[in-house]
């Protein structure tokens, strides 16, 4: 028989929207739980310096996201280590059922689910995925010690992980479509003056090569966007690095979208196209997709949800952007 819970805020996602989400939540003793999903921390967890974050000149983003998660357990947030299959937005409580057997109900969601490394669509790329192709170089870098590895992309992702990479292989062979970057002008001039990074301008990859016993990547081929001649690429491993694309499979047919697949919010606001649900992060964020801005997000997800939760309750808010709720008062 399956565990059933409820809250009166369930955060979807454990990223820097929803551990923020889940402080101020906690704050505003609405007794949150968090279901951490299947990758605790998001993209941060497999970032390696932040020089980004206010008030850390550099971090490593693992550590951020410890940190993050403490704060919200110290705050009173209950996080929980399972992963959301499905989500019924359809009528309140909400109902979400997660790949524990656990089912939870909430009067109020709030989606933090980020984003996911996008994939070329290559069968070469599928075929040898986890065999030499990957989209996470602080998770393999370290296999590719004195080898040459090629990573393909051109803004900040692609260039983080280029420079990342040059610690461990001989060579990097950082391959882009255009002839500029589309990365921040400091990360540029880092990745042109490290002496282990070669640029393939004005080329994609057309095809993986390599092994199959064993398997293993052994190069690419990569096509120049004008002419069509093929250059071949001897590597060991090969990292794609062509950006993310917003998590929203739990809600795709219950929510608004646009921009291509990210979650609808109303202005100035993270409101969804369903009373009760709020977005925050990378899944609705197709602009500006940093950990601060998401972590803003994840504020303004908290303080929407505990306005309606009052709202619900019939009580006023005691001031502008302080809403003062009863633990179970919409229990």
């Amino acid at each position: 028989m399956s565990d059933t819970r409820h809250t009166p805020v369930l955060i979807i996602g454990s990223g820097p929207a929803g551990y923020t989400a889940a402080v101020y939540a906690s704050r505003a003793m609405l007794k949150p739980i968090l279901v951490q999903g299947i990758q605790p921390g998001g993209q941060l967890t497999i970032t390696t310096d932040v020089e980004n974050w206010p008030g850390d000149a550099s971090v490593m983003g693992p550590d951020l996201m410890v940190r993050m998660e403490a704060h919200a357990k110290e705050m009173g947030t209950e996080i929980i280590g399972d992963h959301i299959m499905s989500l019924d937005l359809s009528k309140r409580p909400f109902t979400a059922k997660g790949d524990s057997g656990t089912v939870y109900t909430a009067n109020a969601v709030i989606l933090a689910t980020g984003a996911q490394a996008k994939w070329l669509g290559l069968p070469s790329e599928e075929h040898f995925k986890g065999f030499g192709v990957s989209a996470c170089a602080t998770c393999d870098g370290f296999f590719y010690r004195g080898q040459e590895i090629v990573v393909i992309g051109g803004g900040n992702t692609a260039v983080e992980e280029a420079l990342f990479l040059t610690n461990f292989a001989s060579k990097v062979t950082l391959i882009h479509r255009r002839d500029s970057l589309r990365a921040e002008k400091i990360m540029q001039q880092r990745l042109f003056k490290n002496p282990k990074v070669e640029i393939l301008w004005d080329h994609t990859v057309e095809e993986v090569v390599g092994s199959d016993e064993p398997r293993g990547v052994e190069g690419v081929r990569a096509r120049h966007v004008e002419t069509g001649a093929i250059t071949e690429i001897p590597c060991k491993g090969f990292f794609v690095a062509i950006g993310h694309a917003p998590a929203t499979e739990l809600v795709s047919e219950q929510l608004d979208m646009h921009n291509g697949g990210y979650v609808k919010v109303e202005a100035g606001s993270t409101r969804t196209s369903v009373p009760g649900v709020f977005a925050a992060g990378d899944l609705t964020d197709h602009i500006y997709r940093q950990a601060v801005t998401s972590a803003g997000m994840g504020c303004m997800a908290a303080l929407d949800a505990e306005k309606f939760l009052a709202e619900m309750a019939g009580e006023a808010p005691a001031e502008a952007g302080v809403y003062a709720v009863a633990p179970d008062a919409a229990e």
